[in-house]
C-alpha cells in the first residue's frame, strides 16, 4: 500500500512501513496468548476470573490499546493528505461484516456474553469518527484524545443505560459480555495514533520508518493479514483446548472456591467493607453446604433472590457479619 507523507512533503510517496506490519502483528499474537488463557479458563483448566482480573485485565487493555493507536496511525498514513473514499469504504465495509459475524456467532456460542461491541466493532466506527482529525490540528487532536478518556469518569448516568446507548461506554449498568470496546475511552487511543502520525510526518519521520527492518516474517505476515488472523485464531485455540480436554480433562472445580471469589467480588462491588464481606462470604458458603444448596445455587437450579432459603440464610449472615 503506497501512501503519501505530510504537507512537509507532499509529492513523495512512502512504501508500506514494514515494521508497522511487524508491530501489527505481534500485537495479534500477544492478542492470541490473552485468548488462549481466556480458553484455558473456559474449559477448567485455570482458576475461574483469571483473564478478567488482575495482570491478565491489564494486559488485555495494553493489547487493545496498542491495535487502536495503530487504527489511528495507519488511518493517517493511507488518508492523510485526501480520504481515498473508495479504499476507505471497501476497509470499512470488511471491518463490519466481521464484526457482524462475531455478534452473530457469539450470540449463538456464548449466549449471556455475545459481544454486542467488541474490538472489530469499535474500530470500525472509530475509524469513521476519527476522518476529521485527519485534517485537524496536532493540538485539537490531542485535546480530544485527553477529552474522550476522561469521559467514563466523568458522564457515566443511567441515561445511558438503555441498549441503543451501549456503544458511548457511558453507561452506568451493562450485560456482560466477553469483548466490549465502546467509544469511550477508547476512542482516545486511535485519536493518539493519528496526532503520532501527524508529528512524524511534520518531522519527516515517515520516510525513515519505511526503511527499518520489518522484523520476522511471521510477525510481517501476520500484520499484514490481520482480519484473516483474527477470525480465525480463536477457533483453533478453542479446537486445540477442546481436543486436550478429550485427552487430559481438567480437574473438576472447586465449588467453594469458585462460590468464595464470586461472593468476595460481588460484595465488595456493592460498596461493602472487604472484612465485612470476608465473613458474610464464609458465613453464607457455610451454610449453604450445610443445606446441600451451593451446587443447585450454581448450577442455576436456584435463584438467590426468589429462593427463601437463600435469602433467610443470607440475612443469618449479614446479622452474624455487622
Amino acid at each position: 500500500m503506497g501512501v503519501q507523507t505530510s504537507s512537509t512533503q507532499p509529492d513523495k510517496a512512502i512504501p508500506r512501513i514494514g515494521a508497522l506490519d511487524s508491530l501489527r502483528g505481534l500485537a495479534l499474537l500477544a492478542m492470541a496468548s490473552y485468548h488462549f488463557t481466556w480458553d484455558l479458563e473456559f474449559f477448567g483448566y485455570i482458576e475461574q476470573g483469571t483473564a478478567v482480573t488482575g495482570p491478565w485485565k491489564i494486559y488485555a487493555r495494553c493489547i487493545a490499546s496498542t491495535f487502536l493507536f495503530l487504527v489511528g496511525f495507519s488511518l493517517f498514513l493511507a488518508h492523510g493528505q485526501g480520504i481515498r473514499w473508495r479504499s476507505f469504504g471497501e476497509r470499512l465495509g470488511q471491518i463490519a461484516a466481521a464484526a457482524l459475524l462475531i455478534s452473530v456467532a457469539t450470540y449463538f456460542v456464548m449466549g449471556d456474553g455475545w459481544i454486542f461491541f467488541g474490538i472489530l466493532h469499535g474500530i470500525a466506527l472509530m475509524s469513521v469518527f476519527a476522518l476529521p482529525f485527519l485534517r485537524l490540528p496536532v493540538a485539537l487532536t490531542l485535546i480530544a484524545a485527553v477529552v474522550s478518556f476522561a469521559l467514563p469518569f466523568y458522564a457515566r448516568a443511567p441515561l445511558f443505560d438503555h441498549a441503543v446507548f451501549w456503544w458511548l461506554g457511558l453507561s452506568e449498568n451493562l450485560p456482560r459480555s466477553n469483548d466490549y470496546v465502546p467509544l469511550f475511552p477508547w476512542f482516545a487511543a486511535v485519536l493518539a495514533g493519528v496526532a503520532t502520525g501527524k508529528i512524524a510526518a511534520s518531522f519527516g519521520l515517515l520516510q525513515r520508518l519505511a526503511t527499518v527492518p520489518a522484523g520476522p516474517r511471521i510477525l510481517s505476515l501476520a500484520g499484514r493479514h490481520s482480519m484473516a488472523f483474527y477470525l480465525i485464531h480463536q477457533p483453533v485455540l478453542i479446537g486445540l483446548v477442546y481436543l486436550a480436554s478429550l485427552l487430559a480433562p481438567p480437574p473438576p472445580p472447586d465449588r467453594a472456591a469458585e462460590y468464595g471469589r464470586s461472593c468476595q467480588q460481588s460484595c465488595v462491588a456493592g460498596g461493602s467493607a472487604v472484612n465485612f464481606c470476608t465473613q458474610f462470604c464464609g458465613c453464607t458458603l457455610g451454610k449453604l453446604q450445610d443445606e446441600k444448596l451451593l451446587q443447585p445455587l450454581q448450577s442455576g437450579a436456584i435463584i438467590a433472590t426468589q429462593d427463601e432459603r437463600v435469602l433467610k440464610l443470607a440475612r443469618e449472615c449479614t446479622i452474624a457479619s455487622q
